[in-house]
């Protein structure tokens, strides 16, 4: 018994279950170990994650929130708005010697931004330039009616248009309702300054700049015109000719010029003793309305430049 004893006391002999256990809960303890330093591994622990980082290999950090974020795929950053390019025009308050009232606006057609003269709220009568909602709303009427006008209604709007006819802008006023179109032109393209002259024609109808270049918008985008014929239109615009080919356009280079649709109106205000002219001009990214004021004996052509000239100084 005591040689026994002694040899468990060396090591020798064979193994008491008490040893056993505790060697087999020390290779489990090792075994665990290892599992949670093995990337991949269900058991994976923070720091073993933490390796691959930049930080200092095997620092530890209690923000649980940071370990997880370390182990996503970092979200790809959003790319850049591409920026727009500059419209043809500078906004600036223009000092201009000339003779009485004058006022201009600009819509950018791509954001809907609108830059002006300070006055560019103030309202002046349209005279011929309202002819372009006459003829877009007798177009866009007949369309939504189910009616294609007739050769020869085309070729009256094209009179309308080009030359400025006052006797078959008179026709079509006649038939889209007189002072009811006005008040569609006022609710459809959203005009904030302008009014109808009740019972006094299409030539007395009040538009600002600022509205007279959301007209153009709404002419461009369809709106007035209906897509039917918004195209048309606005071909016939470009193509205006004689007397009426003034203005805004005419500050841009020739081979640009073909491309800006316009429609002007110019009249003797007897009782006012004013000449009033008015510039519409429709391009690829903008609107313009220009207007101008004085007195009547001045004659047509003094307002016809003017409405160049104060292009030409916004344009950079």
């Amino acid at each position: 018994m005591a040689g026994n004893r002694r040899a468990d006391r060396s090591g020798g002999g064979e193994a008491s279950p008490l040893r056993l256990i505790a060697i087999a809960v020390i290779l489990i303890g090792l075994v665990l170990v290892s599992l949670r330093l093995l990337p991949g591994s269900p058991f994976e622990s923070s720091a073993a994650a933490r390796w691959g980082d930049s930080g200092t290999p095997g620092s530890r950090s209690t923000d649980t929130a940071t370990d997880r974020s370390a182990r996503q795929p970092a979200s790809p950053s959003p790319s850049p708005s591409p920026s727009l390019e500059p419209l043809p025009f500078v906004a600036k308050d223009l000092k201009l010697d000339i003779e009485g009232w004058y006022s201009w606006s600009v819509l950018d057609r791509r954001t809907g931004k609108i830059i002006g003269s300070k006055n560019m709220g103030e309202t002046s009568t349209t005279a011929s330039m309202i002819k372009s909602w006459i003829v877009a709303d007798y177009l866009r009427r007949a369309a939504d009616n189910g009616q294609t006008p007739s050769d020869a209604k085309l070729a009256d709007a094209t009179r309308i248009i080009r030359d400025s006819d006052n006797t078959r802008a008179e026709q079509f006023y006649n038939t889209v309702g007189r002072d009811a179109s006005i008040e569609r032109l006022i609710s459809m393209c959203k005009l904030t300054d302008s009014s109808v002259a009740p019972d006094k024609g299409w030539s007395r109808t009040a538009l600002s700049p600022r509205d007279t270049a959301r007209l153009g918008n709404c002419i461009a985008t369809g709106t007035a015109a209906g897509p039917k014929w918004t195209k048309w239109l606005l071909n016939e615009m470009k193509l205006v000719r004689g007397a009426g080919d003034f203005g805004i356009r005419k500050a841009f280079p020739a081979a640009e010029q073909k491309q800006i649709a316009i429609k002007n109106g110019w009249i003797d205000r007897t009782r006012e003793q004013e000449m009033h002219i008015n510039c519409l001009a429709i391009g690829d990214t903008w609107t313009m309305g220009v207007m101008v004021k004085y007195p009547i004996d001045m004659g047509y052509d003094y307002g016809m430049k003017n409405c160049e000239k104060i292009t030409e100084a916004l344009i950079m």
